[in-house]
């Protein structure tokens, strides 16, 4: 079959609209109230599930305030409201095993139905004095063993993310397609220059046309994101800010194509600068971000691409959703290839 490829895509691209929306979270934490107890008393935290069925075998259900070197106080109890609601009690000891007044505690709920859910860091325990070794001999470390799995296909929930971690599959997928596609585009400006062939101008301008609006549609769906996780559509992020200026120089390619009637010329400038615009993205989308503050992930220290924000159960999306949108930006780039190859072939007429 001549056209295997594009149905591929167009195949894949419709895997992943259909794994990517319709398989559901695991169960979460969204909520919990207070986030601030004092050590010496006993302390209930009211817990909001996500995707939570707590009515179900609730008598079976297991909580903990953890340390991050492993020790933990269990719940004394636990009551549970509705499916998504659940009253936990705790008996803090007067003094904690720890070296600091202020310590964060990671809260941990584990039931048959839902599997373990997990609140990071999002407990915060104050002691009135730090006394190490009393905290050691005061403190009931509870054993956390035979947490369970939830048994269903499903994808991580992560605090803030929620539901938009969803959008990992089209927004990054489509910055990594964009790469690929340009890539092309960068490679055939090179081969224009070599062998001064119109064939390869025509085909790094079709390449790069596709990719700017892979760009475009990438920096939407970042917006999107952006606008449920940090509460802006635009927050002159630095990585928002240094994604512009590069797409704003691929615009500039075709500006300055436009700006010159003669062929040769036009393919000829166009070509340097097609590859100056490809030499821009990489210090302007990965370097620049990563050596400044930054809230996007995989930039300013932030960490990304792993097990916090892709699992296994993600990547079964994620990397088709690249290949997909690679191969529909590769049927795109050949369609303005051949219109601009009539073009040129009407205007030798």
């Amino acid at each position: 079959m001549k056209y295997w490829w594009k149905i591929l895509g167009v195949l894949i691209l419709l895997y992943t609209f259909f794994m990517g929306l319709l398989t559901p979270l695991k169960t979460g934490i969204s909520e919990a109230s207070p986030l601030s107890l004092h050590a010496g008393r006993s302390e209930t935290v009211t817990v909001v599930g996500y995707n939570s069925f707590f009515t179900k075998e609730k008598e079976k259900l297991r909580a903990w305030l953890k340390l991050p070197n492993g020790k933990a106080l269990a719940a004394k109890r636990i009551d549970v409201v509705d499916d998504r609601v659940a009253k936990l009690t705790f008996d803090i000891p007067s003094f904690l095993p720890v070296d600091t007044k202020v310590k964060d505690f990671t809260l941990l709920i584990d039931s048959p139905v839902d599997g373990a859910s997990v609140l990071p860091g999002g407990i915060a325990v104050t002691q009135d004095t730090v006394n190490l070794a009393l905290g050691d001999a005061l403190w009931p470390n509870a054993e956390i063993s035979q947490l369970h799995e939830k048994e269903a296909i499903t994808f991580p929930f992560r605090n803030i993310l929620g539901e938009t971690i969803r959008n990992t599959y089209y927004h990054v997928p489509l910055w990594m397609s964009m790469f690929i596609i340009l890539t092309g585009g960068m490679v055939f400006s090179v081969i224009y220059l070599m062998k001064n062939d119109a064939d390869a101008d025509r085909k790094a301008m079709a390449l790069s046309n596709v990719g700017l609006l892979l760009g475009i549609l990438g920096i939407i769906t970042g917006a999107i994101w952006a606008r449920y996780t940090w509460g802006k559509f635009w927050s002159w992020d630095v990585k928002q800010n240094m994604t512009a200026i590069a797409l704003l120089i691929y615009g500039a390619y075709f500006v300055l194509r436009a700006s010159f009637e003669d062929p040769e010329k036009k393919a000829r400038v166009g070509a340097v600068f097609n590859i100056f615009a490809y030499a821009s993205l990489v210090p302007l989308l990965y370097i620049i971000p990563k050596l400044t503050d930054s809230l996007h992930p995989g930039a300013g220290g932030n960490i990304a691409f792993g097990s916090q924000d892709l699992d296994s159960t993600m990547r079964m999306v994620f990397y088709p959703a690249i290949i997909g949108w690679a191969l529909i930006g590769l049927w795109v780039a050949e369609i303005i290839l051949r219109t601009a190859r009539l073009k040129d072939r009407l205007m030798e007429v």
